[in-house]
Formats: C-alpha cells, sequence, structure tokens
C-alpha cells in the first residue's frame, strides 16, 4: 500500500527539518517500492526559501487527504506569519497521521490537535511553546512523542528519529533498520534529546548557577537534596528551588539525575567497572536503582548499553 507524505514547508522553515524524514522515506522506499510517494507543499506553491538561504519547489496545500502530514519547523517570528494558512488547512480529514519537526509543533498546538496530548519541540523553544499552550503535556526532554494519530519531535535532526519511527509504524523494524544503516544513522537513538544540557553547562540562561553545577558534578555521588544544594547556593530552599526551575529549565531533582545520568552512561560505555561499582560512584546506590533510571531515560539497560558499545 502506498503512502501519500505531505511535509509542510514555509518561509524561513529549518531545512533540515523537511530534508530529514524526506531522506527517510526515500531509503525506504528504496528497499520496499511504492511504499510512499513524498510531496513538498507550501501556502500558495512555488519556491519557497529555507533559514540557509537554500530554497525547495513546493506545491500548493490542497484538499487531499494525506497518510502522513509533517510540518517543519523554523523561527517563532517566521512561524507566526505562515501559521494561519497552515492551521486552517491542519484537520483531522487531512491525514491519518499528523507530525511536527521541532518548533513544527507549534502549528499543531495552534490547530488544537495537542490539546491534551504529550508532545515535545526543541529545547531553546520548550518555555514559550508551554506559555502559549497550557494544555499541552509537553515533555521536553524526549527525541520524538507519540501520542495517538499525533507525533512531535526535538529540534532539527530528531526530525530523522521521527521520520524511521514512523517507518517503523508501517513497515516494522526490519526494514527502519536498513534505512538507518542506509543513512549512516541510529534507528533508535538512547534517551531524550538532552533538552537541558546547554542551559545546564551554561549554569542557567544567565549563568548564575554555573558554579553550584560544576560544584555537583565533582560530588555526584554524595547526597544531593534541594536543602544542600540551597545552602550551597546560600538561599532559603523554597527560593533555591523556583530561582534554578526558571534558569534551568529543570528541576533540581531532575538536574541531578540528569548529571548522574551523564556519567553513570560514560562509564558504561567506555570502561570495565562493575555496574555496582558505577552506580554507587555516581549516585544511584545501587545497580537495581540505576538500571531503572536508565529504562525511563534511555529505555534501555546500562548492560544493553555496555554490549552495544562494545565494552
Amino acid at each position: 500500500m502506498r503512502r501519500d507524505i505531505a511535509i509542510i514547508v514555509f518561509p524561513g522553515f529549518q531545512l533540515l527539518d523537511a530534508a530529514g524524514p524526506v531522506a527517510v522515506f526515500e531509503m525506504a522506499e528504496r528497499f520496499r517500492p511504492d511504499s510512499y510517494a513524498i510531496s513538498v507543499l507550501a501556502p500558495g506553491g512555488g519556491v519557497v526559501r529555507s533559514s540557509s538561504g537554500v530554497s525547495l519547489a513546493a506545491s500548493p496545500i490542497e484538499a487531499k487527504r494525506y497518510d502522513t502530514v509533517i510540518v517543519s519547523g523554523g523561527n517563532l517570528a517566521q512561524i507566526e506569519e505562515s501559521q494561519g494558512d497552515i492551521v486552517q488547512w491542519l484537520g483531522d480529514d487531512a491525514w491519518r497521521r499528523a507530525a511536527g519537526v521541532c518548533s513544527g509543533a507549534f502549528f499543531l498546538a495552534q490547530a488544537g490537535l495537542l490539546d491534551g496530548r504529550r508532545a515535545t519541540t526543541h529545547w531553546a523553544v520548550a518555555e514559550r511553546f508551554r506559555v502559549l499552550y497550557p494544555q499541552v503535556r509537553l515533555d521536553a526532554d524526549r527525541m520524538f512523542v507519540r501520542d495517538g494519530k499525533v507525533w512531535t519531535s526535538a529540534g532539527i535532526s530528531a526530525g530523522i528519529d521521527l521520520a524511521l519511527a514512523l517507518v517503523e509504524d508501517d513497515l516494522g523494524p526490519g526494514l527502519a533498520r536498513r534505512a538507518a544503516q542506509q543513512l549512516v544513522v541510529h534507528q533508535r537513538r538512547h534517551g531524550g534529546q538532552s533538552q537541558y544540557s546547554v542551559l545546564v553547562d551554561q549554569g542557567g540562561k544567565t549563568g548564575r548557577f554555573g558554579d553550584l553545577i560544576g560544584w555537583m558534578r565533582t560530588r555526584i555521588a554524595e547526597p544531593m537534596t534541594v536543602e544542600r544544594l540551597a545552602e550551597r547556593a546560600a538561599m532559603s530552599p523554597r527560593n533555591f528551588a523556583r530561582a534554578f526551575t526558571a534558569e534551568i529549565g529543570a528541576t533540581p531533582a531532575k538536574v541531578v539525575e540528569g548529571l548522574r545520568l551523564e556519567a553513570a552512561r560514560i562509564a558504561v560505555e567506555t570502561s570495565h567497572l562493575t555496574l555496582d561499582h558505577i552506580a554507587a560512584s555516581t549516585g544511584f546506590g545501587d545497580a537495581s536503582r540505576m538500571r531503572r533510571a536508565f529504562v525511563r531515560a534511555f529505555g534501555t539497560s546500562p548492560l544493553s548499553l555496555r554490549r552495544s558499545a562494545g565494552v
């Protein structure tokens, strides 16, 4: 069965948001001919210039039902200029599945397609998304999220991950794996998009907690309660928790676990230390607790990651 795929672009769209999924469906089509027909659409059609200056030729958005509609992302100001026509066109009668790559999630949310659903978007615009669309359950630390017939992905290259998942949903994991191998990418990248890694490394939006983050990294095996972190920051626990979350975009507990996962994963994939030793040295306490955290964050166990790394 051939599936019609529509890639939606607009002036100033991010090129890889469109090109990444197109390449995935192209590879799948090579291995199973007549599986996909890809169309690039835009309001009014014509040559559409991306944010990089490279343009794509697009057909006009039309009253035709597509199997899958994928909306590219881009600069928020340009998204706002283009939302009207695209949002008006996005309706349940236009597709079987709808997806937003990166900030393309803003189009889906504006159309009401994400109301009450889980979704993700690029880490840099996550807070803006939360403010504009409080009715959406934003999970901003995921590579992609599927909630029913609506899919969203994290920033830019995560559109490839999303497209591979769509191919797997259509044609099975074997063919998706072959497409990923041909593209020389992982079929399924472990874990989230490290949404907060940039802000964590910088110590927050203003760098206010840079010294504290460095201190946490050097003592990651030790208890890291809000009270202890607040004392180190010379703040009350309540004010610290509020200020830290606003600066980083994540709670102190989430950042602590993220730092521990980062340290533990490096040790798992690059050393021959026992899992119990790694768990103790990174603050998880024991291998069972570390395993649960790995499965939650990466979708796989420390042992599986170690085997994949060839250690």
